[in-house]
């Protein structure tokens, strides 16, 4: 990953941190925890607050990956719907993973309160319908889960989607009001001045092997860069280029976007967006299955801009950059354990709740509590097919045809 991807708002309007050393090989741990997102960020907090000798190794700058590149959308749940999860798994295992995965809104919520996390965080998040279609389904998806799980939202009309949106091309919605966003680099940078409070050894520009350091237990939290430390959990995730945009601060925020909910749409390669706290526009559109980047990721993403806000066509954007989203084959997180080596990983683009969720799971995992970890460690996972060379083609192959859906 280059620089130039990282050209972000989140680098550019960061708290103060303090630069961690580089790890020298000494040592010795009870827990080391490979990768400073907030996976590992919260399980080396979770971990030191049970009272273990705790290590963090980061290979770039704390946040440096998805954890402080992505679109800060706090989007309650996973990729599949409840309805979907108990059709599969049936209602106990269901009702298992909706008390954890809905359950990671007040957990993340409430380690920002703890821990006094400055990070913008507003509440309100939007599932925009792209097609009439997608609308139905979202209403019956949202009927389910309020029936069968408790979880209310608010069904969101086609004439009344002004209330929360004043742009083009959507056909009702669903608004969730315990969803909702945040800046989140300063989220990570947060937990990781939380996790030094509570005894954590942090280190930066620190790539390091789990048999490079002296631990008992190694927690692996790299999600689309597994692959450099372990091959075969690397086969379970191919990476996705995701490219975003913070434009100028717009004096009509208000109108584009009255509610200040973080809006995502219905489209397999969808569109997501927000305001920031000094009212830029954060859009995030369009995906791509190689990770050369776009010349222009400024003009890549204004495209899809004008389809939502054509007003917005010749409004300055002042940061553009991209990242990695590690996807699994079946788009749900894959956690997991071999020997003394535990990990998570595979979001698919779900993760800015669930992540912490997982880092505090592999901590209770560590201490020898399994039974909220084995929710997600006993979902049914394959690795993509073709092996190093042709997994990433045989997928993008998939993915193509998913995004073309998109378009008939």
């Amino acid at each position: 990953m280059t620089d130039a991807l990282n050209n972000s708002y989140y680098r550019a309007t960061a708290n103060a941190w303090e630069a961690q050393p580089a790890f020298i090989g000494e040592g010795d741990y009870d827990v080391a925890v490979i990768g400073g997102g907030y996976t590992g960020l919260s399980a080396a907090l979770a971990c030191a607050e049970k009272g273990l000798k705790v290590t963090l190794l980061e290979a770039k700058t704390i946040g440096y990956g998805a954890s402080g590149r992505n679109g800060g959308q706090l989007i309650p749940g996973l990729r599949w719907s409840m309805r979907e999860l108990d059709e599969e798994f049936g209602r106990e295992r269901a009702q298992a993973i909706f008390d954890l995965a809905y359950g990671a809104v007040d957990l993340v919520k409430s380690r920002i309160a703890r821990h006094d996390i400055q990070c913008d965080l507003k509440s309100g998040h939007l599932e925009a319908a792209y097609k009439p279609a997608h609308f139905d389904a979202m209403q019956r998806d949202a009927e389910y889960l309020e029936k069968q799980f408790g979880w209310e939202s608010e069904i969101v009309q086609p004439k009344d989607m002004g209330q929360h949106i004043n742009g083009d091309g959507y056909h009702g919605g669903i608004y969730d009001s315990r969803g909702g966003h945040f800046h989140p680099l300063n989220y990570a940078l947060g937990l990781a001045t939380a996790a030094r409070t509570a005894g954590v050894t942090l280190f930066e520009n620190s790539f390091v092997r789990p048999e490079d350091v002296n631990a008992r237990n190694v927690i692996l939290a790299t999600d689309s860069w597994i692959h450099d430390l372990d091959d075969r959990l690397g086969r379970y995730t191919i990476p996705i280029m995701n490219y975003n945009i913070a434009t100028a601060p717009l004096p009509d925020a208000a109108e584009l976007l009255p509610s200040d909910a973080a809006v995502a749409d219905s489209r397999f390669v969808l569109n997501y967006f927000r305001l920031s706290a000094d009212k830029r526009l954060i859009f995030g559109g369009g995906e791509k299955y190689v990770q050369t980047p776009p010349s222009d990721i400024a003009g890549f993403v204004r495209k899809h801009i004008v389809e939502v806000f054509p007003s917005l066509a010749n409004t300055p954007i002042d940061y553009a950059w991209g990242g990695a989203v590690g996807v699994t084959m079946n788009r749900l997180p894959h956690m997991g354990r071999e020997g003394n080596v535990f990990f998570a990983h595979g979001f698919s683009g779900h993760g800015a709740l669930v992540t912490t969720l997982a880092g505090e799971l592999l901590a209770e995992a560590v201490t020898g509590t399994m039974e909220r970890f084995d929710v997600f460690a006993n979902l049914p996972h394959r690795p993509f097919p073709g092996g190093k060379w042709l997994a990433r083609p045989i997928a993008t192959l998939g993915l193509l045809y998913y995004a073309l859906r998109d378009r008939l």
